[in-house]
């Protein structure tokens, strides 16, 4: 049988002095201590068997990617399903627990936290997040993909193939910045989930991380 590994990357930390939910807006950059975070995970990763790098098209996502590639001498590839799942909050100040969704003026974006209705149903972030999966696991066969998403996505494709329900706490989320979630794959078929933070712990309910 053929052992593959496709990581999921989050990104690295992003320059957003206005803590906003910033989502698929564009010309959100690294911070330096994102590209540092980025330079830590390409350590890391060195000495590994990857084949594969493929990024959101979002900036953020293509400069984590960046030093990966470098290190291994490959192209970053680009797949529009690793993208952050649109958000109707995005450009607005809010975030895990400061109670602005309490506020009249979002409960409109709230009645259904089961969709969500504020933003893409899980289900279908869940299942374009794993067409990803299989197609990096495809180009990289053998060996080991890189594919440099958001927490968001990320967490959710890892709750869909653990078979837990997409509804969640997303204070509970374990998916730091600068981490990988690793689907390791036995052929087609995924045996393991593994998951390790090379840039440390992180707080999910930081805005704008």
């Amino acid at each position: 049988m053929t052992k593959t590994i496709v990581h999921f990357l989050r990104h690295g930390e992003v320059h957003n002095p206005e803590k906003i939910l910033y989502g698929r807006l564009p010309g959100y950059r690294l911070s330096d201590r994102g590209q540092e975070q980025a330079k830590l995970v390409a350590d890391f990763l060195a000495g590994r068997d990857v084949r594969h790098v493929v990024a959101s098209p979002l900036q953020r996502a293509q400069e984590t990617a960046a030093p990966i590639g470098a290190g291994f001498g490959l192209d970053v590839d680009t797949d529009d399903r690793l993208i952050e799942s649109a958000n109707r909050f995005e450009g607005l100040r809010v975030s895990v627990g400061d109670g602005a969704l309490r506020s009249p003026q979002h409960w409109p974006k709230l009645r259904n936290p089961f969709e969500p209705s504020w933003g893409e149903p899980y289900v279908e972030i869940a299942h374009r997040m794993l067409g990803a999966a299989q197609r990096a696991r495809a180009a990289a066969e053998g060996s080991e993909a890189v594919c440099v998403s958001h927490q968001l996505p990320i967490w959710t494709l890892r709750r869909f193939v653990e078979g837990k329900r997409m509804w969640h706490d997303p204070r509970n989320r374990q998916c730091s910045l600068a981490s990988l979630t690793s689907l390791v794959f036995r052929d087609e078929q995924l045996v393991r989930v593994a998951y390790v933070e090379p840039a440390g712990e992180t707080d999910p309910r930081v805005t704008g991380a």
